[in-house]
């Protein structure tokens, strides 16, 4: 979003409220000031037992209090996250129009992601506008029965935000192993906890012992179910470096310094091929398959089998290695909020439009 609201700032037209759920709070908002944003409000989401279902009643009373109080014209948000899916919920109910960044992505299976392909599908239905990022994306909504004039494939802002960081120079981060091929990891879903993440950092951790110049930086999530296992399983290696969540452009340094990427997460497949960074995907389906077709993603499971014999066959087989570290740019040119911006401005600018129609 960072992009998108900076936009917005330049614009001679819109004033953006910008709303944080106050989650992850030092992490969002370094990444903001990147982007020369400040939040103008946090919601008050103090939570007992951090359960999907608290969040959702919670985060949708704060929307309702912050609608009231803003009277925006219209609600933008980005993503497939729970809190995104009540937010459009919450703009539904108060009649804004909600427009919706990362449209359209979809794997067609309610419980691959989760809770991330239902919390999509909820924002599709109640969106008046649908910035797709791809034109597979677009398709998916169009599968569905959402009018045409309501779409628009953008890119992704997350482009936008990855290439205007990537250009600036940086340091690698603290932590980040000096050796000469360092796989940047992460590993966070829902669908994964459990057995199914253990059995992934095994097959990381394996591929590091079988290949002396390999290292791994880790990046965990604030999520306890994700971060215990990480440290539980790949701490202690001399040389893998498990680190707490860091900051965009650290995240972004580490990003361009990595040999390979290995992860669950949906930005990653995105943004490192357009650096020419090998990704294997931690999961059995993935709703970017762009990057597959381009050939610099690869979706590998969470078997520890399968993920170390990935891992080892990028690092034995060098033409396999170029064919994937070839930059692809399948979600965009880095130009997502112009686009957005202007088709945002269109429309509210347009007669007024019910949001039954979209």
């Amino acid at each position: 979003m960072g992009p998108v609201i900076a936009e917005l700032n330049r614009s001679d037209w819109a004033y953006p409220h910008v709303v944080t759920t106050g989650q992850h709070a030092d992490v969002v908002e370094d990444a903001l000031r990147d982007f020369g944003v400040a939040p103008s409000r946090r919601l008050d989401l103090e939570r007992r037992n951090g359960s999907l279902n608290e969040l959702f009643g919670k985060v949708i009373g704060e929307m309702d209090r912050v609608i009231d109080e803003v009277q925006p014209d219209c609600i933008i948000a980005q993503g497939d996250t729970t809190s995104v899916a009540v937010v459009s919920l919450a703009a539904f109910h108060k009649n804004v129009p909600f427009m919706h960044i990362e449209a359209g992505l979809r794997t067609g299976k309610l419980n691959d992601p989760y809770p991330e392909e239902l919390n999509r599908r909820i924002a599709g239905l109640a969106a008046a506008m649908h910035f797709a990022p791809t034109a597979a994306s677009l398709n998916n909504l169009l599968r569905e029965g959402v009018d045409p004039a309501d779409c628009l494939v953008t890119g992704n802002t997350g482009i936008d935000a990855l290439l205007q960081t990537a250009a600036r120079p940086s340091p690698a981060p603290q932590g980040f192993p000096n050796l000469p091929r360092v796989i940047l990891a992460t590993a966070h879903r829902r669908e994964s906890f459990g057995a199914p993440i253990e059995d992934a950092l095994r097959g990381i951790r394996t591929a590091v012992e079988q290949n002396d110049d390999l290292g791994v930086y880790f990046v965990t999530h604030p999520n306890p179910r994700a971060h215990e296992p990480a440290r539980r399983i790949l701490g202690g290696h001399p040389r893998i470096s498990v680190v707490d969540a860091i900051g965009y452009a650290d995240m972004v340094a580490a990003l361009k310094m990595s040999w390979i990427v290995v992860t669950d997460s949906g930005g990653l497949q995105e943004e490192a091929p357009a650096l020419g960074k090998p990704v294997l995907v931690l999961r059995n389906t993935t709703e970017r398959p762009e990057a597959v077709r381009a050939g610099a993603v690869r979706v590998v499971g969470t078997n520890t089998a399968s993920v170390a014999n990935a891992i080892s066959q990028l690092h034995d087989d060098p033409e396999l290695y170029a064919r994937m570290s070839v930059p692809v740019f399948p979600y965009g040119d880095g130009q997502a909020a112009k686009r957005i911006v202007a088709a945002m401005r269109a429309r509210l600018e347009s007669p007024v439009q019910t949001l039954s129609a979209a």
